[in-house]
Order: structure tokens, then sequence, then C-alpha cells
């Protein structure tokens, strides 16, 4: 298992992530908002731990933010508000489950891999595209049915064009998909998803048009 950790607290996080590798959990520590949506987006976790007093922005509007691209993601809320109001607001924003600090490792290791083994039960969204199978929400695909990896931006490049139904897609469209309105992705970066997926797909995976943008180069199978 793999999970996000968003704790602005240095020392926190490091104990974090010490205790959980004991329970088999692999963590990637980020500090700030910011880092965090970059790293949801870069790359594939099982969970997110959270918490909600982050330096530059408030943990229930990340948590906002990731629900709109990851639905599905398990979060456990992770933090010192100890009001009842606080962890209703954070239950209701979407949150799976809420811990109080100080709180016990174990605990907090039992309960990631309950949410966990809760959304593993749940049906997958499978998109099937050609030779193309991809589970957006895992992270896992597979080409000509040998599994292949892509990072987290690359499955959402995909999964969007593969929603579009064989409509072309402007790179401006890509971009707002990719890096949302609050970031600036360039185009720069988006040729270079491209390449990358063209170069683990094959030169037919993404078509482009001048003037029309990009498309899937396989119909998905409905």
């Amino acid at each position: 298992m793999r999970v996000l950790l968003v704790e602005d607290d240095q020392l926190i996080g490091n104990g974090i992530v010490a205790g959980l590798r004991k329970h088999g959990i692999a963590v990637h520590h980020v500090t700030t908002a910011q880092d965090a949506e970059a790293s949801h987006r870069e790359d594939t976790f099982h969970a997110l731990v959270l918490d909600l007093g982050l330096p530059d922005r408030d943990g229930m509007d990340l948590l906002a933010s990731i629900r709109v691209f990851e639905p599905q993601l398990p979060v456990l809320i992770l933090t010192a508000r100890d009001a009842i109001d606080h962890k209703l607001k954070g239950l209701h924003a979407g949150a799976d489950d809420y811990m109080i600090k100080p709180f016990d490792l174990r605990e907090l290791a039992a309960r990631l891999h309950a949410l966990v083994r809760r959304t593993q039960g749940r049906a997958a969204q499978v998109i099937m595209a050609g030779p193309l199978r991809l589970e957006p929400e895992s992270g896992l695909a597979w080409f000509n049915e040998a599994s292949v990896t892509l990072s987290r931006r690359e499955i959402d490049l995909l999964a969007h064009l593969a929603s579009t139904d064989g409509r072309w897609v402007s790179a401006n469209l890509l971009n707002e998909r990719l890096y949302g309105l609050n970031e600036d992705g360039s185009s720069n970066a988006l040729n270079v998803h491209i390449h990358n997926i063209r170069r683990k797909l094959g030169a037919t995976a993404i078509e482009t048009a001048r003037g029309l943008g990009y498309r899937l180069g396989w119909r998905p199978t409905p």
C-alpha cells in the first residue's frame, strides 16, 4: 500500500512515515497543499492522510479539489481540530475517516488498511480501448495484456480522451483538465505527457490534428 501524507509538521510527518513503514505502508510525505496536488497528479496512491492546518491552504479546500478528480480515493483526516463540528464538516466534505491528534500509530495503520480494503471491494471503473485496458482509480494499466506503468497525469489524460467518444479536444481544455484553473500547465508539459504515452503505447495511441487538438487513437469499448 502507498499513502500520500499531507502534514506540515516535519517531526510528526517523519514519525508517521517511520511508524507506518513498520506496518507495510509506504508513505510519500509533503508539507503543503500545493505539493500534495502536484504529487497526486503525478503519482498513484491507495489512500490520503490529510492534516487540515496547512500553511498555504486549508485542508478542507484541498480535500474538495482532490474529490473532483478522484472521488473514490480513501481519505483519512488527521488533525488537532477535535470539535464535533469539525469532524462532521470533514466527513460531509468527503473524508472517509477522522482521527484526532495525538493518536496511536497502530490504530492509524489499522484504519488505513480497513479503508483500502473497503475501496478495493467496490467495482472499479475499467476503460477498454483497442489494446489498452485502464483502471483510472487504481492507476493500473495494461497494453496488449502486459502491465504498463503510467504516471498520474498520463492516466488522467488517457481517461479524459476516452470519455470524449472520439471527439477532438483542444490543448487548452486538456491543460485545464490536467492542471486545473489555478495551476499553470504549459503546452510543452502537455507535449511531454503525449510523447511519453506514445513511447509506452505506440505512436497511434493519441492522434493529433492541427486546429482541432487531440483524441484517443482507439475508440473505447462500451
